[in-house]
């Protein structure tokens, strides 16, 4: 304590000097329209040369992390693979009087598009992804977006190279989920404070839910079923309601987030189609 009161001792008129001066710069910029246009500029230059480099070394550390990622993600697609094919009713015997072929392209339900994530955003309540895949790479609008770790949102709008992708942090996100060990089906979605807490709601309370159980995509989704999307952290038995209210944790990490796979439902224009001429018959 004592070398600071000498080293202020010291230099005290030079202190004062810097601080007179911080405080003349401050009022010259913001009280001047002009002055504070310029500073603004220049500053938002500056920071925006300065994060650009930040996130070059970033990205650059992050290549080891993000290759095991893939890794993980391309040895749980290879394994899972026939989760994406829907088997043929085998319960009747057919008979056909022509050459047979491998059928089994035709049931595939889903296909995987990587794609490099180029914008994203975490503080708004109506959060969006910009991937670098659109029309010219097969994106279409509507498309499941899902990253290794689990489900990151819906694509809303699509350019030939690019689409922007509505994440789960986003207040009109709703998604059909169900708990991985018993089934029981609600939906996900976000009430635009926190970004790393997701409600689980509709879950009745007859229901076997504790902490630390998964939630994952159900077959009603979009998305492929039984996608990661988080971790119950927290459980509310309301008063006066037959249902849960749960708190879980996003298996996404969406403050860093950098590869997703866009996922094509290949027998949604006809499931959409039966379902519309369903309606029409009421």
């Amino acid at each position: 304590m004592r070398n600071v009161f000498l080293f202020v001792r010291r230099y005290f008129n030079f202190l004062i000097f810097i601080i007179m001066q911080a405080v003349a710069l401050y009022m010259l910029f913001h009280y001047n329209r002009f002055h504070e246009a310029a500073f603004m500029g220049v500053a938002g230059e500056v920071t925006g040369k300065i994060s650009k480099q930040y996130n070059t070394v970033e990205y650059y550390f992050q290549l080891q992390k993000t290759n095991a990622l893939l890794v993980e993600e391309n040895q749980k697609l290879r394994n899972l693979l026939k989760d994406d094919f829907l088997p043929a009713d085998t319960t009747t015997k057919i008979v056909v009087d022509s050459i047979k072929v491998d059928s089994l392209e035709q049931y595939r339900r889903y296909l995987y598009f990587p794609a490099k994530v180029i914008n994203n955003s975490v503080t708004s309540q109506t959060n969006y992804l910009t991937i670098s895949r659109g029309t010219n790479q097969g994106i279409t609008k509507d498309m499941a977006v899902v990253s290794p770790a689990g489900v990151v949102g819906t694509v809303v709008n699509v350019s030939p190279n690019m689409a922007t992708v509505m994440s789960l942090l986003h207040r009109q996100s709703r998604i059909s989920a169900s708990l991985l060990k018993t089934g029981e089906t609600g939906s996900v979605e976000w009430d635009g404070k926190n970004p790393q807490l997701l409600t689980f709601r509709n879950i009745p309370k007859s229901a076997q839910a504790k902490k630390g159980d998964t939630v994952v995509t159900s077959r009603y989704s979009t998305f492929p079923p039984g996608q990661p999307i988080g971790v119950i952290v927290e459980i509310v038995s309301q008063a006066g309601s037959n249902f849960y209210l749960m708190n879980i944790k996003p298996s996404t990490n969406f403050f860093n987030i950098q590869f997703v796979y866009a996922v094509k439902n290949l027998q949604k224009e006809e499931q959409d189609a039966l379902e519309k001429a369903t309606r029409k018959q009421e």
